[in-house]
């Protein structure tokens, strides 16, 4: 498959006073990778998330991300990741076309560059009749695709995803996913956090978050086997029953 390490993570932690928020983990994502990140509320994914994205310091142990170093490196990692947050991300007063020069210009693209690809995203997502029209006008799914385009506008090698269907229809989600395979084909690595276990089957590798611990970590096919079950969903509450908090 894949063999080219864009994430590494050994025993990476990140404690709030005596709480571990993260408690050791350990793993690695490969180029063009769609990598499931996946945990109940509480499990740590979110305060994984930040230190991998440059956010937030760990307490200790080390990673690298797109081969920069966790504590040395934030600025140069933050340069070529993309991110798309749980709450929309876009500017809703400003127009579809605007949004994406905007976005061009914070990434350092030339402007012959943002002209190029603002036209081509624009027909690429079937916005050419609305792009003079506000953000704020559109249709939830219309906007979440917007925001998932912007940011890997600048071809990041890894781009993070947290809870990015969120309220989206089901139609929706399929087609979202669709830009999600296409970004990897491209060889850009998702890395993504959903509580949709029917997505956890579209990824390539799945990890299962507990208690700021990696309890799991495989295929979706081959985790289905290890736990004799057969959905994501059954093995999900399987891994979770036991855990201890409620909330990030």
């Amino acid at each position: 498959m894949r063999n080219e390490i864009v994430i590494k993570t050994q025993n990476l932690s990140k404690h709030f006073g005596s709480f571990a928020a993260v408690d050791q983990i350990s793993f690695e994502v490969y180029k063009g990778e769609i990598f499931g990140f996946l945990g109940a509320n509480g499990a740590g994914k979110t305060t994984a998330m930040r230190m991998l994205c440059g956010l937030s310091l760990p307490t200790s142990g080390q990673a690298s991300i797109a081969g920069f170093d966790i504590y040395r490196q934030t600025e140069s990692i933050k340069k070529h990741i993309g991110y798309m947050s749980q709450k929309f991300s876009l500017y809703e007063d400003l127009t579809v076309i605007e949004n994406i020069r905007f976005f061009g210009g914070i990434y350092g693209l030339a402007p012959e560059v943002i002209k190029s690809k603002t036209e081509s995203l624009v027909e690429r997502l079937g916005m050419s009749q609305v792009k003079m029209q506000l953000v704020k006008s559109l249709p939830l799914g219309w906007k979440q695709k917007l925001a998932f385009s912007v940011a890997i506008l600048h071809q990041p090698q890894i781009v993070f995803l947290d809870e990015p269907t969120g309220g989206v229809d089901p139609i929706t989600r399929r087609q979202f996913w669709d830009l999600i395979y296409q970004a990897a084909d491209e060889g850009i690595t998702v890395f993504v956090t959903t509580h949709y276990m029917d997505e956890a089957e579209y990824c390539h590798r799945v990890s299962m978050m507990v208690d700021g611990q990696i309890k799991a970590l495989d295929t979706p096919a081959q985790l289905k086997k290890i736990y004799n079950e057969d959905s994501m969903d059954e093995v999900f509450y399987r891994l979770a029953r036991g855990a201890k908090r409620q909330a990030d």
